[in-house]
């Protein structure tokens, strides 16, 4: 009988902040698959927790991933962690997963702590909607593409940042974006969490006046439903539903009445985009 992995949701900052059904499975499994076992041993020992550890860490993670379905087909059950937070979820741990789902070994989901939640839970803005982007293309050009494609977008975005480059990219995303509002969280959850509010110029002023360090969420508002959307813009938006698949009829179509263009002025408009 082949056994189970779990997807264990470990604190991101506070060793407060696991389950109790977490703490459970980690002292039953078999084997604790860790992004990286230093880390991991520090909540164990907070915890009492002793159990064998493996390490999936960087370039290990293919090959560990395989000794790991090996461990879950011979009846062992694995409690995979990463680091902090969710595995897979803007950590390692996918890999590992789709394995065992097409190994057709039972996967289980702990959940617990995920920074984008926490984020958007104290942003103040939608969450009916969001998108979710990770950690943003490191190569300035390529992540002011991304951003520019973005800037229409009305859902909430959530992202996260190294501190390395965190200023450089909120100094795009204020160029891109222009005075939207936006909520920047640093070492959440830890020590020296610190929440700044505002629009993306003021909090770009804020952040050069701060200590830079840790790990960053961004949380970004959409963009509001105003009329009178300028023709470059309306241009823009047809240009991403285009992307989505919409033929350039169909986009000039909902566009033009959503905003109250003229379709034929918007449609002459986007053939030169």
């Amino acid at each position: 009988m082949k056994g189970t992995l779990y997807i264990v949701s470990t604190p991101i900052g506070n060793l407060e902040d696991i389950t109790l059904r977490a703490l459970r499975i980690l002292k039953e499994v078999d084997v604790i698959a860790a992004e990286d076992t230093r880390h991991t041993l520090k909540l164990m020992n907070h915890y009492g927790i002793s159990r064998p550890l493996i390490s999936y860490w960087g370039e290990k993670e293919k090959l560990k991933a395989e000794e790991t379905i090996g461990r879950l087909e011979s009846g062992q059950s694995v409690a995979l962690v990463s680091d902090a937070g969710t595995p897979g979820i803007s950590d390692p741990g996918g890999v590992l997963i789709k394995r065992a789902i097409e190994a057709g070994i039972q996967v289980v989901p702990v959940p617990g702590p995920a920074a984008v939640i926490s984020a958007l839970s104290l942003s103040g803005f939608s969450t009916e909607e969001f998108v979710f982007l990770g950690f943003l293309p490191p190569r300035q050009s390529r992540r002011k593409k991304v951003l520019k494609e973005l800037s229409l977008e009305r859902r909430t975005l959530v992202m996260y940042e190294a501190p390395h480059r965190i200023l450089e990219t909120v100094r795009d995303m204020s160029d891109l974006f222009g005075e939207r509002r936006a909520v920047l969280i640093r070492e959440m959850t830890k020590l020296y969490e610190e929440v700044i509010r505002g629009s993306l110029p003021e909090i770009l002023v804020r952040l050069k006046g701060s200590k830079i360090a840790g790990e960053y969420v961004v949380v970004i508002e959409g963009r509001g439903e105003e009329k009178g959307l300028h023709i470059n813009d309306a241009a823009a938006e047809i240009k991403i539903l285009m992307k989505k698949g919409l033929s350039r009829k169909e986009a000039v179509k909902r566009v033009a009445e959503e905003y109250g263009l003229s379709r034929k002025e918007l449609y002459d408009r986007s053939l030169t985009e």
